[in-house]
């Protein structure tokens, strides 16, 4: 770990305090519960809060500090290379109420700051998807005629402004960047008000539908008309969302450098895919770049990716220092889409926003407007295209046989596969690995100080075998993506409960 660069710890999450919020009192009723304390819990719950309802956001930690904490920030309709998939797959109309859907969520996001005066170094920037080669030119300009048809505010540009030669971009102008910590803290703030909370360190683990409905958490329960998932992965398994998307992780470094990078944001067109930022901070612009992106528990060794991502930055920027390092984790429904409205068709009050596949920043804002109009009974067009009712056998089908496929032969050879034999004194400071102890196989850790750290390795979500993560020191599930710290605890859903101790 000491050989990889810069600190540690999302700039964002760096820069900013910790909230303080309480945690959850036994007994607490209200209109509507929103669980989740990232970007999607908190817009949707203060959509809620403004139509006059009484909210309570449910944070098993702290506010932000999740996969919003972690994300690069761009608020933004060009999402990649999606509108020409999303022609194919939904047709010309699919492609434009999902533009039109995230371009209005711009503005609203820019409304909410304006109305509160919400001090987030929130600015209007420019998105540029790139290409570097000249084979990657035919994809972009069909990207763009599909975006330009979807009623996107783009134009085709012979390069984009960046230190390095470009072949092509695609710009996207009336875009956005900000703090997203500062933003969030803000939010938890205005909601936490008036017969409205926002409680941390209170863990949801059931939801029993009804009327009303019952929250239950680790620390009491919790009754509200309607119940919101905004978890990143839903935690109640009977909506099946496991099954419908698969978790990715990316890599970011926040670096300085000594060439002009212009303030906009950049996405690059190769797979997987580089995106570029600048962030102003207290000594001076700090340049974001992410890339590297992997299944979740793919990898034990996912200490390369921010060496390649280390070697991306010096071949592209004349690099001083690499002052930051993080990561972190997105799903991806196989049909591009995120879920947002009604967790299931007979679940009257119980909604979910999921599957932003890296997006987050615009389409929780998305999902604030649907999830808002569907709670207050009213029509909203762009509800039927998010739907997680929806179901796309050319755009979905072969890659959710496939993901589920590899799944399921994955947990089979898990229960054939045997350990390996070896003595715990064998490991070196930092390392971790899946050894055989009388005949079972444990999840063992050797922190820095020689400390042992040993748990069950099968993952308490459906039982899948976890892959220690040496870049984060975690142990993490390649099935459907929880993560867990060396002592087993959960950072990362679906799921709930924390890895068994050893007996």
């Amino acid at each position: 770990m000491e050989s990889l660069p810069g600190k540690a710890v999302s700039y964002w999450l760096d820069s900013t305090f910790k909230s303080r919020c309480d945690i959850l009192k036994d007994g607490i009723k209200v209109d509507v519960a929103v669980l989740g304390g990232g970007i999607a819990g908190l817009n949707i719950a203060l959509r809620l809060k403004e139509s006059g309802l009484k909210v309570a956001v449910i944070e098993a930690r702290e506010i932000g500090s999740g996969v919003t904490g972690h994300t690069t920030a761009h608020i933004s309709s060009a999402h990649d290379l999606i509108y020409a998939d999303l022609e194919k797959n939904f047709g010309k109309d699919g492609a434009r109420i999902y533009g039109e859907a995230n371009q209005t969520a711009i503005g609203q996001i820019a409304a909410v700051v304006k109305r509160y005066k919400i001090d987030c170094d929130f600015r209007s920037v420019s998105e540029y998807v790139y290409a570097e080669r000249n084979n990657d030119l035919e994809i972009l300009r069909q990207e763009f005629e599909s975006a330009q048809r979807a009623g996107l505010p783009v134009s085709y540009q012979g390069s984009a402004p960046l230190p390095f030669p470009t072949a092509g971009a695609i710009r996207y102008s009336d875009q956005a960047e900000f703090h997203p910590q500062k933003y969030l803290l803000r939010l938890a703030e205005i909601i936490d008000r008036e017969g409205s909370y926002v409680f941390e360190h209170s863990r949801a683990l059931d939801v029993e539908v009804g009327e009303p409905c019952i929250v239950k958490t680790n620390k009491g329960e919790l009754t509200a008309k309607e119940v919101v998932i905004a978890t990143h992965f839903p935690f109640l398994d009977r909506g099946g969302f496991f099954a419908r998307m698969t978790p990715y992780r990316s890599y970011v470094l926040g670096i300085r450098v000594k060439d002009r990078v212009a303030k906009d944001m950049f996405d690059s067109t190769e797979r997987p895919s580089h995106y570029i930022r600048t962030q102003l901070t207290e000594k001076g612009t700090l340049t974001i770049v992410g890339g590297g992106l992997h299944v979740t528990g793919e990898f034990s060794d996912t200490d390369r990716f921010y060496r390649e991502l280390e070697d991306y930055a010096r071949s592209h920027f004349r690099v001083e220092s690499i002052d930051y390092r993080w990561s972190t984790q997105d799903n991806y429904p196989f049909d591009h889409v995120p879920f947002i409205g009604r967790f299931m068709p007979n679940a009257e009050h119980l909604f979910v926003a999921t599957g932003f596949q890296g997006w987050g920043m615009t389409t929780s804002m998305v999902g604030a407007e649907i999830i808002s109009d569907l709670i207050r009974g009213k029509d909203n067009r762009w509800a039927g295209l998010f739907s997680p009712q929806r179901f796309k056998p050319a755009a979905e089908g072969a890659e959710l046989v496939d993901r589920n496929v590899k799944v399921a032969k994955r947990y089979i050879s898990d229960r054939l596969k045997k350990a390996r034999t070896e003595k715990v004194s064998g490991l070196r400071p930092g390392e971790g690995k899946i050894i055989a102890e009388k005949g079972k196989k444990t999840a063992v850790y050797k922190d820095k100080n020689g400390k042992v750290h040993e748990i069950s390795p099968e993952c308490t979500h459906m039982g899948c075998l976890v892959n220690f993560n040496s870049a984060e020191t975690s142990w993490d599930c390649p099935c459907h993506g929880s993560r867990f710290t060396v002592d087993g605890e959960v950072i990362h859903g679906p799921a709930l409960a924390p890895l068994k101790k050893k007996v």
